[in-house]
């Protein structure tokens, strides 16, 4: 049956925090389950793709999208499992993910308070295992509900099910399956502080916070003094994951490079993409349309109704630069609609 809110050659330029110009040819903005799963099978009878969208924070639209965009916007967020100082906070696939960040520190609860100020859903958040100054939503997440594209039915997934890594999941690898519908995360109020991360480690100097608002705002700061605000310069984030290299290719960069800003990991050795970048010239870089942030490099911004194909354009100059200097090759954190025109592999 078709969908009683679908809309018609519905531009999505809103939809995706890069505001690249993209057009669908059929949206529907589910604001209950029923309504996204309902959505899901019309497009089925009638053979057409499905892209889901949350926030779009982790999305550039480089064309128009011939089939139907689910946006999930369903709302809704409570605690269960209350028991001593610990709590469950479960969350609605549209909730704002930020808003709720300060909702639980609010409440006192720790464990997300690091996570504060990225943008997008709680439902997006599995996907992208998001992460920042030393935190992952894995250190928290208990399970999520989905519905289940290939059995038809709905379905919970454990930490173990959704196999998360260094910004990556079940979900990046089956994307067409799981529509997450909404996900649980394990808060304590004595759970200990994460304060060892670089600036957040400057910023309290040994201090021990007074609540995790106080982590949160600190949090805000930081990011604020260095990352753009997505409603004023459009932009998706870090564009670029983190290259992890082995310890005998890290050996062999530090001999060339001693100053190369890395941090070591029990199965290898993680690179800060921004100081590559850095290091090759493209902070501040702008051309036409798109451009690099003048205080990170890891982020690319959209100055002027650029489209998704300069971004990637960009994008790929940018890796092609750092492959060929160090021989790493730099891969993307967000997702690119249609998937057939990313980024090409590097020859």
């Amino acid at each position: 049956m078709r969908p009683h809110n679908l809309i018609e050659h519905a531009p999505l330029q809103n939809l995706s925090t890069m505001a690249t110009p993209a057009v669908a040819r059929y949206l529907v903005e589910a604001t209950e389950a029923g309504d996204a799963k309902a959505a899901l099978a019309w497009a089925q009878e009638e053979g057409m793709p499905v892209q889901v969208v949350g926030g779009g924070s982790n999305l550039i639209f480089c064309d128009d999208f011939p089939g139907l965009i689910l946006h999930m916007a369903l709302k809704g967020r409570h605690w269960t499992a209350m028991q001593g100082d610990c709590a469950t906070l479960v969350l609605a696939a549209g909730e704002n993910w930020h808003r709720a960040v300060l909702y639980a520190a609010a409440a006192g609860y720790r464990g997300i308070e690091n996570l504060a100020l990225i943008p997008g859903t709680a439902g997006a958040a599995p996907v992208q295992n998001i992460g920042a100054y030393g935190v992952e939503l894995s250190d928290t997440f208990v399970s999520l509900n989905a519905w289940d594209r290939q059995r038809g039915e709905e379905v919970e997934l454990t930490t173990e099910d959704c196999r998360f890594g260094y910004r990556d999941s079940l979900f990046k690898h089956d994307p067409e399956r799981y529509l997450i519908l909404e996900i649980r995360l394990a808060l304590s109020r004595s759970r200990p502080w994460s304060l060892g991360y670089g600036e957040l480690s400057q910023w309290f100097e040994g201090e021990v916070p007074s609540s995790p608002t106080e982590v949160a705002e600190a949090v805000m700061a930081v990011r604020r003094r260095k990352l753009p605000d997505p409603a004023q310069l459009p932009n998706t984030g870090s564009f670029f994951k983190n290259p992890v290299v082995t310890r005998d290719q890290w050996e062999s960069l530090r001999r060339q490079w001693p100053e190369m800003v890395a941090y070591p990991l029990d199965d290898g050795v993680k690179l800060a993409a921004g100081w590559l970048i850095d290091q090759c010239g493209w902070k501040g870089y702008r051309n036409r349309t798109v451009g690099v942030h003048h205080r990170q490099a890891l982020v690319l911004v959209n100055h002027s109704s650029g489209t998704g194909a300069d971004v990637l354009a960009l994008a790929r100059r940018i890796r092609d630069d750092v492959r060929e200097r160090y021989g790493v090759t730099l891969e993307m954190e967000p997702g690119v609609v249609p998937s057939g025109c990313g980024l090409t592999p590097p020859a």
